[in-house]
């Protein structure tokens, strides 16, 4: 066996030594061949009634007995020799020739690299936009610039009570072996194709227990100086995804539409207001941490 060798299904790694399990099968054996002829011989001699039926049974019993005593030591044999559970790449080798293996030692690594799975978790409320057979791609900082793309092969059929989250299994090829087990990766689903939504700043929407709410402008007539008067009215809205600074909103507000950003707190139904966008709030879909 040598260290980060390529090896096939079945092939032998390691051989302990068995030298006095050997000695002690070619005795077994002898003895099984014994017991086959003193069958054989006092079956001969039943059938001119010239023996017992009891000696008989006792000499097939006597017969399997030895033929166990074999098998048995054939196995523990077969058992100091270490094979290869499924083809793979091996690490380093942990023992040296002539090493002194107990129980439970660890001998050597193997990996099977390709195919490789990628374990991630979903969720609850986005089980509806995955499903087993669908393409994913797959990001590794230790490849950057490079894009993995695989195929989601299995789903938990079980939430997470304590995280609800699910459990998500995606098959990648690795043909060249340039993924490995135990790499980070950041994985991304395309579910479906471009969808139009109303995005509106985070920093517009408050969250309360009883409902997420926005506060829209509405015309209230003229003022004093003739230009449109503005207040305010609170509606509640549902929310759908978030990325980055951005929230989508399912239902409550319509295109075009005049939204407050700031100084919720200060304000209730029919409180007046004018627009000052000289302060914008935070709106990006991919915010970035600034190194200073």
């Amino acid at each position: 066996m040598k260290s980060g060798a390529m090896v096939k299904a079945g092939q032998v790694l390691i051989e302990l030594n068995a030298a006095p399990q050997i000695a002690q099968l070619a005795q077994l054996k002898a003895a099984a061949g014994l017991a086959q002829q003193n069958y054989q011989r006092d079956l001969a001699q039943l059938k001119v009634q010239a023996i017992s039926q009891a000696a008989v049974d006792t000499d097939a019993a006597n017969l399997k007995s030895a033929q166990a005593q074999v098998a048995a030591q054939q196995a523990i044999i077969a058992q100091k020799t270490i094979r290869a559970p499924f083809s793979g790449r091996l690490g380093i080798r942990q023992v040296d020739l002539g090493q002194y293996v107990g129980p439970g030692t660890a001998l050597v690594n193997l990996q099977k690299l390709d195919p490789m799975y990628l374990d991630f978790t979903l969720p609850q409320a986005q089980i509806d936009l995955i499903k087993v057979g669908e393409p994913i791609t797959a990001h590794i900082n230790a490849r950057p610039g490079k894009t993995f793309t695989g195929k989601i092969a299995a789903i938990e059929p079980q939430v997470d009570t304590a995280t609800r989250t699910l459990k998500v299994r995606a098959r990648f090829a690795n043909q060249n072996g340039e993924l490995l087990p135990g790499l980070f990766a950041t994985a991304r689903v395309d579910n479906g194709g471009v969808r139009q939504y109303i995005t509106l700043p985070n920093s517009a929407v408050a969250y309360n227990p009883y409902g997420s709410t926005v506060f829209i402008v509405k015309e209230a007539g003229k003022g004093k100086d003739g230009k449109p008067a503005l207040t305010v009215q609170q509606r509640f809205i549902t929310t759908g995804l978030t990325r980055g600074d951005q929230v989508a909103v399912i239902s409550g507000l319509q295109a075009g539409e005049t939204v407050v950003t700031a100084g919720q707190l200060k304000l209730h139904n029919n409180a007046p207001v004018f627009v000052n966008n000289s302060v914008q709030p935070a709106n990006n879909p991919n915010p970035e941490v600034k190194d200073e």
